[in-house]
């Protein structure tokens, strides 16, 4: 069985991986061109899983990123090493072992749904357990969490967009990967 499998836009699912753009935490693309959504098998049976949920809603999904190569986690610690919201690359994240994604909803037009706080906010108005959020944010959330959990996810608290399987830590950490390359420093 392969490690990992590209998971292409189909209908409910967007792929627009953040980490390609300049519209991350970083200020810059970390992927380099070419970057394409990858996830381990099971991951992704459960993110097609949770599309189907969505779509049956009248929502879609906004994948912002998925298996995240271990140059790019380690560019993420250097710049933040916080382990609330980045994984110490020496230790390995579970995005690096394809199992983890970070994911938005989407009204029926495609237009992202109001989470509170864009994707990769690393503050505490991120965090899942927020009763400060307006109401419809918070039932965007909710929402969010529910179609990921029933798709057979796990969610961290400071995230509201990170999702992985359940027995993340079980899967070895991946090598570098074609699918997802790294831009030089």
């Amino acid at each position: 069985m392969a490690d990992l499998i590209e998971i292409p836009p189909a209908d409910g699912l967007r792929i627009a991986l953040a980490y390609a753009t300049a519209g991350n935490l970083t200020g810059r693309p970390v992927y380099a061109p070419g970057a394409r959504c990858a996830l381990r098998p099971a991951a992704a049976d459960c993110l097609l899983r949770a599309a189907r949920a969505a779509r049956r809603a009248g929502l879609g999904l906004l994948v912002y990123d998925a298996y995240r190569p271990a140059a790019a986690q380690a560019v993420f610690w250097r710049m933040l090493p916080d382990p609330r919201y980045v994984a110490d690359a020496a230790q390995g994240s579970n995005h690096t072992r394809g199992v983890a994604v970070d994911v938005g909803l989407l009204d029926a037009g495609g237009a992202p749904l109001d989470m509170g706080t864009d994707f990769d906010d690393m503050r505490d108005q991120s965090h899942h357990d927020r009763d400060d959020l307006p109401p419809a944010v918070q039932r965007n959330r909710h929402l969010l969490l529910g179609i990921m959990l029933q798709a057979g996810f796990r969610s961290i608290p400071t995230e509201w967009w990170h999702y992985e399987l359940p027995d993340a830590r079980e899967y070895a950490l991946l090598p570098e990967s074609d699918m997802v390359r790294v831009v030089s420093d």
